[in-house]
């Protein structure tokens, strides 16, 4: 798992020891993800099936890509398809995949780059792997995180951006034994690449085995910790999670991450992505592709694709196929957020 690493993490920045008083945010719930496919078939981990959407709040939906080692000719990627309503974060570990969309947009992230689009009032986008990458096939592994929208930013303007690893901002545990990744938002004064709407964090760190991690953490965010492979615990408890399982986290000024001591030959570490952002607290109507505050709304954007409005495919990539829509009657009500942590 690359990324970004560095030969020796005590060159880096530390961030603090916890002080007298810090409330270290307990365990709330532990859910394991379910696997299953995307796209044009590339494997997922559902990261967030099974947790309390509220809990989530203001994120909605994640999922990680893989691991997996294609073989040639088998990388998959997905058909275009719309958006409406919230930004989609890719983070690419290992691989490449290129993006593209209605308004022009997109480019080719790798190896720890970062691929944030804000879909706001509507897009048509397709991402997949490049056709050389096809050919030979290889690793790919990468996670793609939905962040929700607020309604007086529902109707943004689609923008792209494109973050390289190099700019993410590295930082280290106060002993070096973790190696942080800061994508987005503030984590002890160093503040990521990321530019959101909604106020969050994004930190993918790297904990030895054996070793702690104290991350100073906003107390008005809520804080989730997804392990993308290895084994350690999470919270003051210690609360042991491996590959696959999403920990949510109370209150408190401080998130605990644990390195089990002795981990899997292929997962020489405990690698976590650590999530959290400013509650929106609004009502929310998710299907499919479209992520609005209100069942009529979700609706109106299906309309709004089928007559074209969310944008058209670019010439360069009309042979492409499109996803079919989802007919109206599968449209789900509402559902009532409160974001309660």
């Amino acid at each position: 798992m690359p990324a970004v690493t560095v030969e020796d993490t005590t060159t880096l920045p530390r961030v603090p020891l916890p002080v007298p008083g810090t409330v270290r945010r307990r365990v709330r719930s532990v859910t394991t993800a379910p696997s299953g496919f995307e796209g044009e078939g590339f494997p997922v981990r559902r990261a967030f099936a099974g947790a309390d959407l509220r809990e989530l709040d203001p994120f909605i939906h994640m999922d990680q890509m893989g691991e997996v080692e294609y073989a040639p000719g088998e990388p998959r990627g997905t058909s275009w398809h719309p958006h409406r309503g919230f930004e989609t974060v890719t983070y690419l570990i290992d691989g490449t995949f290129e993006h593209a969309d209605s308004h022009g947009g997109g480019g080719s992230i790798t190896d720890g780059d970062t691929q944030w689009m804000t879909a706001g009032g509507g897009v048509l986008h397709i991402e997949r792997p490049p056709e050389h990458l096809v050919v030979s096939g290889g690793l790919f592994h990468g996670l793609q995180l939905w962040v929700n929208l607020p309604m007086a930013r529902k109707w943004a303007e689609p923008r792209y951006q494109d973050l390289r690893a190099r700019e993410s901002v590295l930082l280290a545990s106060p002993d070096a034994g973790a190696l942080l990744r800061v994508i987005a938002g503030d984590v002890a004064g160093h503040t990521g690449p990321g530019s959101t709407y909604t106020p969050m964090a994004m930190v993918h760190a790297t904990v030895a085995p054996g070793a702690t991690l104290d991350l100073p953490w906003q107390p008005d965010f809520n804080a989730l910790v997804y392990v993308l492979s290895g084994a350690g615990s999470v919270g003051p408890e210690g609360h042991p999670v491996r590959t696959g399982q999403l920990a949510v986290l109370g209150a408190g000024d401080t998130i605990t991450v644990s390195g089990a001591r002795r981990q899997e030959s292929r997962t020489p570490a405990l690698d976590v992505v650590v999530l959290g952002g400013r509650p929106i607290r609004e009502p929310i109507a998710v299907y499919g592709p479209f992520v609005m505050n209100t069942r009529q709304e979700v609706v109106e954007a299906f309309e709004d694709f089928r007559a074209g409005r969310l944008g058209s495919i670019p010439a360069q990539h009309s042979s492409a196929p499109t996803r079919p829509a989802v007919p109206h009657a599968a449209v789900r009500g509402e559902t009532g957020q409160s974001g309660a942590q």
